[in-house]
């Protein structure tokens, strides 16, 4: 999708009075010169796959190294059996994050949103919000367009893969589209969902890509609750009227920046960080024994 700057979209939403997200159904419909029926109906096929990511997530199963999986279970049974420190939604953000990327590192049918490694981000958010009433499913769609706006704002301007700007990259773009989502869906102008974009690629600007043994698993999983509870307080900061202070299509290009400069080995090697642990090593050993 052509968009070279979230400033873009803010123009034409202030030339056509468009919401952002007809904005960005608009240039899909005239990239790919589709009816905004059959738009819609590609993004609808993309949200149905997002929630049976959800509700085909099995507890049991467990990754190649066996070191991811179940704990989107553990999360769902602790919060039913004691009051934990987060409320009922922010719970289920949680359990979700942690199944669908449970369910990416075990090879089960996901969303790359932006990537595989993303997966659970933007579920997170959304899924709970719809199963509990928060949102209806013509909201929710709407919401994935200004997500995918968002997205190709990022890839256009920096980057969403880890191999090419690390972590940053994949789970801080996935939390900015979420919080971007999130903010249309809560009613926030475009203003708004700009500064919940700067804010929440801020909050994980320079993170690191290593994943142990080369595997999607550890610590990809767990990032994604973080990309999902980062996503939500930024939406809530900018609703609230917080701004950040550097606009968004700046911290979009330092983002980018950052991740052109990041040494090779903190950008999905690998070589660097958590995988060259004692620990993170011994399991890349127990893995080359197997194959």
């Amino acid at each position: 999708m052509a968009l070279e700057s979230m400033q873009e979209i803010f123009d034409k939403i202030e030339k056509t009075q468009k919401p952002f997200w007809q904005v960005i159904l608009d240039t899909d419909m005239d990239e790919r010169e589709v009816t905004a029926e059959e738009s819609m109906e590609r993004m609808r096929y993309t949200w149905k796959a997002m929630l049976e990511s959800v509700d085909s997530y099995q507890s049991e199963r467990r990754s190649v190294s066996g070191l991811v999986g179940g704990d989107g279970r553990k999360m769902r049974d602790y919060a039913a059996g004691t009051e934990s420190l987060c409320g009922p939604y922010l719970q289920e953000v949680i359990a979700t994050a942690l199944s669908v990327g449970e369910s990416n590192a075990c090879m089960c049918k996901i969303v790359a949103a932006p990537t595989a490694g993303a997966c659970g981000v933007l579920p997170a958010v959304m899924v709970p919000l719809y199963k509990n009433g928060g949102a209806a499913e013509e909201e929710i769609l709407r919401a994935l367009y200004v997500a995918s706006g968002i997205g190709a704002v990022i890839a256009f301007r920096a980057c969403i893969a880890g191999a090419a700007g690390g972590c940053q990259a994949e789970i801080g773009s996935a939390s900015a589209m979420a919080a971007g989502a999130l903010t249309a869906l809560r009613g926030g102008d475009a203003a708004q969902i700009g500064n919940a974009v700067a804010m929440a690629l801020k909050n994980l600007m320079g993170l690191v890509c290593d994943p142990i043994a080369g595997l999607v698993e550890v610590p990809c999983v767990k990032r994604n609750v973080v990309g999902a509870v980062n996503a939500i307080s930024c939406a809530d900061m900018a609703l609230a009227g917080i701004t950040s202070r550097v606009p968004v299509d700046q911290v979009i290009d330092c983002m980018g920046d950052v991740g052109r400069r990041m040494p090779v080995e903190f950008r999905e090697t690998a070589l660097g960080g958590l995988a060259v642990t004692p620990f993170g090593q011994s399991v890349k050993e127990q893995m080359n024994q197997r194959s």
